[in-house]
């Protein structure tokens, strides 16, 4: 499988590193495990001459030549924390560069794989366009408005498509190099997770803070204060919004631009996470929990989080010692 990094200024260096260090071990692995040759051929590439990394170190890259010929091309996140900035970077003359050569390499049927904040350059290509994706959940927010037509899920750590794949915030780019070794040998996939201690994870729900996304929309900020006062109560869309000096159809239209749900499900987002926090430290059981967060008994509650985060109980007290 011939892979092609593709290196921007200022790129997060651990996205770049810990997928050129997964690929390596998984060629070194496959050698030594199953022989043969190595699985797979690593170029990293760039629109300039010189790249240095958002540490400052720089990353030996190659040109973008017409000889280069991937089967996938992988973007890694830039190192832009605020979302002003993820923004501003894609006016970049180096990144509207890369965004035409990502656009070029698609249109030649090479796939196209991204994490974290380098899901921004594929869906400003317009490849995401009318396809499920995931991204960042820390950045949901303003992808979800400056991609309204990219049918975007942040609780998913991968999303596969029909141009290829998207990875998650910060660490998905670990989920996404395994995922990538997966496809190449789930025998190899499962020898490298256990030699580099990584598991692939399927959701990024259980890291999501609801109170971040709620930050990047002033009246979703208040919708969020009023939940956390009335987690105990049963929800009330007419309420809230008489709360908040607005319309149920405000409300629930904001709610959906801003975080791609309803006033009600981001409200249960909110119980799970207070349930979370009770699991980790109150030392209560299911049935004390499940009232502090408005349910009626312990049974719906291990439900909710089941569907939520993938876990049961059991498994979140586990996660949080």
């Amino acid at each position: 499988m011939r892979l092609t990094m593709l290196a921007l200024e200022g790129l997060w260096d651990t996205g770049l590193t810990v997928m050129l260090d997964v690929f390596s071990a998984a060629n070194g692995l496959s050698m030594r495990e199953f022989g043969g040759t190595p699985h797979f051929d690593i170029t990293v590439a760039g629109v300039a001459r010189k790249v240095r990394s958002a540490q400052g170190l720089t990353v030996p890259v190659k040109p973008i030549t017409a000889d280069l010929k991937p089967d996938w091309v992988i973007v890694p996140a830039l190192g832009a924390v605020l979302p002003e900035q993820v923004i501003a970077a894609l006016s970049r003359p180096d990144v509207v560069k890369a965004i035409g050569h990502i656009k070029a390499w698609h249109s030649e049927g090479v796939r196209i794989a991204a994490s974290c904040k380098g899901t921004f350059l594929v869906a400003e290509a317009g490849l995401l366009d009318g396809r499920e994706a995931t991204t960042t959940w820390m950045l949901a927010p303003v992808f979800r408005q400056r991609f309204p037509r990219v049918l975007v899920d942040e609780t998913r750590m991968l999303v596969p498509s029909d141009i290829g794949v998207t990875a998650g915030a910060a660490m998905g780019h670990l989920d996404l190099a395994l995922w990538l070794v997966r496809q190449a040998s789930p025998e190899l996939a499962n020898l490298v997770s256990r030699y580099l201690l990584a598991d692939l994870r399927s959701l990024q729900a259980l890291y999501i803070v609801p109170n971040h996304l709620a930050q990047a929309d002033p009246l979703m900020a208040r919708f969020e204060r009023w939940s956390r006062e009335n987690l105990k109560e049963g929800f009330s869309l007419q309420e809230a919004a008489d709360a908040l000096a607005t319309s149920a159809r405000t409300l629930q239209r904001r709610c959906n631009a801003v975080l791609g749900k309803s006033p009600l499900a981001y409200f249960q987002d909110l119980r799970v996470e207070h349930a979370q926090t009770l699991l980790h430290g109150s030392g209560m059981d299911l049935d004390a929990i499940a009232a502090e967060v408005g349910y009626v008994d312990g049974a719906t509650l291990r439900t909710l989080l089941r569907q939520r985060l993938g876990r049961g109980v059991r498994d979140l007290r586990a996660d949080l010692r």
